[in-house]
């Protein structure tokens, strides 16, 4: 499967299926290989794949009603990108997590990046404590390269990627609207600005308004972009929590800004440093928890160190085994010493890994061929 523009109007088509989401996209893709051939299925067809009536009802509305070339021109018009599961462009944290958005709405640029991103998230009502540590935190991950990501919500979320930007970084603002329908409406100039520094994203289709239910679903996104959580201030009962709750589920890591006992901002955070959170002692301590600094230099050297075929040669040999550089050279027939310089280079970008001995393993985070 590839991912061309002829097929995306049909994976905007099924999107704008009220009750299509991540396990009927992938019952689709397995049973027909293109929604192309999934959009012209018959009724019995879809059937067989868990579309109840209502299901089909609203496909049949979208499929008669709809021109989704016109559609797809239209978003286009509106520069609203369109990135799929099958784009390359798709964020690699996003895919990582169940049941991961089959469809993103771009207003701006996601670039790689902003695959070191951490989100910040808190309370709308916001303390002078809570917004001078929300800047400090903002801030300190812009200048070290971290991409700030949060929700454009009042409060902790908007002070974040506000500091952000004028860290000179970027930042990322996940909506339970449309990317064309900001809430709330006062924080428009921000988002515009955002789309030069970062982007606009959702998984609702544009013109959808914002509303409650769609905001808790969308805290998912978030923390699936994010390597980690920091959360500000949050009641008891908070959409930080969400958010939180959502980062343990995908296995990302969760921090929690200790505060005043009585403080009723602080017990959402109190309590997450109860039940295990990290507490946040400082951006520092942050960033040397999360490794950013050598995530940072993986990804900078990925970027400015070109692969060769050597690289790819050894790359179809290394594993999680250890190998010996004698090994791998006679595996693929180059001399030691050329194996042993091209090795220092893969470990600096992260791919390759030594693990003492002159052996190395393939770096955990490289899960899939390195094209040259």
């Amino acid at each position: 499967m590839v991912s061309n523009e002829g097929e995306k109007r049909y994976w905007v088509g099924f999107n704008l299926v009220k009750g299509i989401g991540a396990v009927r996209f992938r019952r689709l893709l397995n049973e027909f290989e293109s929604l192309e051939r999934a959009w012209y299925a018959p009724d019995n067809a879809l059937r067989r794949l868990g579309f109840g009536e209502k299901h089909l009802e609203n496909f049949h509305l979208i499929r008669t009603q709809v021109d989704l070339e016109r559609y797809c021109e239209a978003l286009q018009a509106k520069e609203i990108q369109v990135i799929t599961w099958l784009d390359e462009n798709y964020p690699r944290l996003l895919k990582e997590i169940d049941q991961s958005p089959p469809v993103l709405y771009v207003r701006g640029e996601l670039t790689a990046c902003d695959e070191i991103a951490v989100a910040v998230v808190g309370t709308r009502r916001v303390t002078k404590y809570g917004r001078q540590v929300a800047e400090e935190i903002a801030a300190g991950l812009a200048q070290n390269g971290v991409t700030v990501v949060s929700g454009l919500a009042r409060g902790v979320d908007i002070l974040a990627h506000k500091a952000a930007m004028e860290a000179g970084g970027r930042t990322i603002a996940v909506l339970g609207s449309g990317v064309d329908r900001i809430y709330p409406p006062e924080h428009r100039h921000i988002a515009e600005r955002m789309i030069l520094q970062g982007a606009l994203v959702s998984d609702y289709p544009p013109g959808t308004q914002p509303d409650a239910t769609n905001f808790p679903p969308r805290n998912r996104i978030i923390s699936g972009l994010s390597l980690a959580v920091v959360v500000v201030e949050a009641g008891e009962k908070s959409g930080a929590l969400i958010t939180a709750g959502f980062a343990a589920e995908q296995g990302r890591d969760v921090f929690a800004v200790p505060g005043n006992i009585h403080a009723p901002q602080s017990l959402g955070t109190n309590r997450l440093i109860q039940k295990g959170a990290f507490p946040y002692m400082g951006v520092a301590d942050l960033l040397e928890t999360l490794q950013i600094n050598v995530r940072v230099q993986h990804a900078s050297a990925r970027q400015v160190l070109p692969a060769d075929a050597n690289e790819a040669r050894l790359l179809q040999h290394l594993s999680e085994q250890p190998l010996h550089v004698d090994e791998l050279s006679r595996l693929c027939q180059l001399p030691v010493a050329q194996v042993s310089s091209t090795l220092a280079l893969m470990e600096l970008k992260g791919l390759a890994r030594s693990v003492g001995g002159m052996s190395y393993v393939l770096a955990k985070e490289h899960s899939e061929p390195y094209n040259v």
